[in-house]
């Protein structure tokens, strides 16, 4: 673009230059974004190989690139590799659930303590509209968005902090949450009945308590944890057990 074309005044709709340029994401972004969406939807099963071939022949696209998105996916935690056996999806044991739950709260208490220092009724309806989905989706017999709907809620409650790193972290740990869910004994399950403790989390953010919507989370994590490490009996679940069954990756279009 040359310098006085950036100037110039734009005309909406019908202008052939594009003032602010676009960025496009490269093959490896859109591999990234593909096996992480296979991993976090289960259909790549937890502690199964990472097949190169058929994956990057179903992609469209060659070895290399796939390598290196998988690495990437390596370093959030969602691969492993293994020396002498490959890559794999990580799987996270019930050994490993109390402490992805102890770094979920750190995270998480922090958040609602900050936004407890200044309650704002425009970020409370974000909260409310994301626990009225919550509900909405709880009445239904598919784990799938209730279990999304609920990790929404946990990412929501974090990024209202508006801090970039912390955003980050909550999108690793939830991401971790999932995958503990997927390597639970019983397969992926996910709770009914919407616990009451989202209600008071809210509800202490509004007063500004920042301690009581850190003990309502503390109380909420236990119980997930105790699920997880089949500590505690459960009900009110739904569930559907993991099925190893073929994937099949749609072709992308190479842009690079």
């Amino acid at each position: 673009m040359r310098k006085s074309d950036a100037v110039q005044p734009v005309t909406r709709f019908y202008s052939a230059r594009s003032v602010v340029p676009v960025s496009r994401m490269s093959t490896v972004d859109l591999i990234v974004i593909e096996l992480r969406k296979a991993i976090l939807a289960g259909d790549l099963s937890v502690g199964s190989p990472l097949g190169e071939v058929e994956i990057a022949t179903q992609l469209g696209v060659s070895r290399g690139p796939l390598r290196e998105g998988a690495q990437r996916l390596v370093q959030e935690g969602l691969l492993v590799s293994i020396p002498g056996r490959g890559l794999r999806v990580r799987r996270i044991g019930p050994d490993e659930v109390p402490d992805l739950y102890e770094s979920r709260l750190a995270v998480e208490a922090h958040a609602a303590r900050r936004l407890a220092q200044r309650p704002n009724a425009t970020e409370t309806a974000e909260l409310e509209a994301c626990l009225a989905r919550l509900v909405a989706v709880s009445a239904g017999e598919d784990p799938a968005p209730i279990g999304d709907a609920d990790l929404e809620f946990h990412r929501q409650l974090v990024d209202l902090v508006g801090s970039r790193r912390l955003s980050a972290r909550i999108s690793t740990l939830l991401a971790e949450t999932r995958i503990a869910s997927f390597s639970a004994k019983n397969g992926y399950q996910v709770r009914r009945t919407v616990s009451p403790t989202y209600r008071e989390l809210i509800d202490a953010i509004v007063a500004g308590d920042g301690d009581a919507a850190a003990f309502a989370l503390s109380r909420q994590f236990e119980t997930a944890a105790a699920r997880l490490t089949g500590e505690g009996e459960f009900e009110d679940t739904v569930e559907v057990p993991i099925i190893d069954e073929p994937l099949a990756f749609t072709r992308i279009e190479s842009i690079e």
